[in-house]
């Protein structure tokens, strides 16, 4: 049989999003288990108890399939709304609340994992790894992008390079415990810690940029 079916998709037929759900969560796992390459379509099928085709007919190809994964990695932790501009809302309280879910979101067992595998993957496999760049930190990044430029047509803020800005914001919360947990020398900062980081952060972005 093909790897990649032809006959799969039928536009006419709606979509059993319980199953869909079950296939992400079993690609999370199996991609982090076993890595990209060592991950099928088969094997994401079993877990999920699918057949293939139910895999094939909501993600055409595993490279679809990996990036969908990704995205709703970030998702789980920073959803769309965050990244919107509520009436009434404080900026301040919209950037801590996108500041400390990035910051759960890249220090979880998960994203330090899927971080590991593409740092191995990343010489062998440059499309992966552009996937990958594009589906998780490129897209939060255009968000916050969006989202700081409304903020500077608002007048709370006054910042000329909304997407630069927003690349500050987010390596700022990364910090060191980040790289330490990428290295395997640190541990996930306490609650306290996590806190006390995303204050400070938020803090000195709002000097910065502050009119």
């Amino acid at each position: 049989m093909s790897d990649n079916p032809s006959n799969t998709n039928n536009p006419g037929r709606p979509k059993d999003m319980a199953k869909r759900q079950a296939i992400l969560e079993a690609a999370k796992f199996l991609f982090l288990s076993n890595g990209y390459a060592n991950t099928s379509m088969d094997a994401v099928a079993l877990e999920a108890g699918v057949s293939k085709l139910t895999v094939y007919s909501h993600f055409t190809d595993k490279e679809t399939l990996f990036t969908a994964a990704v995205v709703a990695k970030c998702e789980e932790q920073l959803p769309v709304m965050y990244f919107e501009l509520p009436e009434g809302i404080p900026v301040e309280t919209v950037l801590l609340n996108i500041a400390r879910g990035f910051h759960r979101l890249v220090n979880s067992q998960e994203s330090v994992n899927l971080h590991r595998l593409m740092m191995t993957t990343g010489n062998q496999d440059v499309k992966l790894s552009q996937i990958f760049f594009e589906a998780g930190p490129m897209r939060m990044v255009q968000g916050m992008e969006r989202l700081l430029n409304r903020i500077d047509q608002s007048g709370a803020l006054s910042i000329e390079k909304p997407f630069k800005a927003a690349e500050h914001f987010f390596c700022l919360l990364k910090g060191t415990a980040n790289f330490c947990l990428l290295y395997g020398c640190g541990e996930p900062p306490s609650e306290e810690a996590a806190e006390a980081h995303v204050q400070d952060v938020v803090g000195l972005f709002m000097r910065a940029y502050r009119p």
